[in-house]
């Protein structure tokens, strides 16, 4: 693995690591929408609170959630395979792109900037936006959820993409929209452009803020990686 320049100012922006749900693609909504229909099912709804606290989580944990929220005795392994089931079918027919998702990930890999893909979806989803809106030449690497031990918030999955990319946290920048993506990239350490969605992400260290990725650049990017990077030489 590249351990990069002695001195981690100096470290260039190797590598850009994207969260997909609510951050590339506008999912989150249809996560609610496969989500109400998964609750319909079973005798219920999904409420507007339930909705929020499953943004960013990963599919066991929130399908628990909403078994736990209904009141069912259903197993979270055959409700899991339903709302997979659903969710694949609005996939392919309604995903878009967050704005200025795409023509970052394009002006990115122009320069030569690596790119992954770090979400907590499962292979099965990732795979229908892949082969549909994504396109897998954008991603060098693609982490799921249902890949590692432990999904985000734990950095697992952001360790896991730098270990298939050969670089370091000094070598990348992360890009979330959630608490829990972004906790995850924080605690592997790497700073995150936070592009906040559904919910709202706190302020804390190592994480800076953007109404959006539209208009987004290459160079903004760079000097994001590049001020965290001094700071953290300045502060360790």
């Amino acid at each position: 693995m590249s351990t990069g320049p002695a001195d981690p100012e100096l470290a260039p922006l190797g590598a850009v690591l994207f969260d997909m749900d609510g951050t590339l693609v506008d999912s989150e909504p249809l996560w609610a929408v496969s989500m109400d229909r998964v609750a319909v099912r079973l005798g219920g709804s999904l409420s507007p609170e339930m909705a929020t606290a499953t943004t960013g989580q990963s599919i066991p944990t929130s399908v628990g959630m909403l078994l736990e929220d209904l009141g069912s005795g259903e197993s979270v392994e055959e409700t899991t395979s339903l709302l997979l089931a659903l969710t694949a079918e609005v996939f392919a027919e309604d995903l878009l792109w967050q704005p200025g998702a795409e023509e970052l990930i394009d002006a990115l890999r122009a320069v030569g900037i690596r790119t992954a893909l770090v979400t907590n979806s499962p292979r099965t989803l990732v795979d229908v936006a892949l082969a549909g809106l994504l396109g897998e030449h954008r991603f060098d690497v693609t982490v799921c959820g249902d890949e590692v031990l432990d999904g985000k918030p734990s950095p697992v999955p952001y360790l896991t993409a730098m270990e298939g990319l050969g670089l370091t946290a000094a070598d990348c920048l992360a890009v979330e929209d959630s608490p829990s993506g972004t906790a995850a990239a924080v605690a592997a350490g790497i700073a995150v452009l936070v592009v906040p969605s559904e919910v709202e992400v706190p302020e804390g260290p190592g994480r800076i803020f953007a109404s959006s990725l539209l208009g987004a650049t290459v160079e903004e990017l760079r000097h994001i990686h590049r001020e965290f990077r001094r700071f953290v030489h300045r502060t360790g």
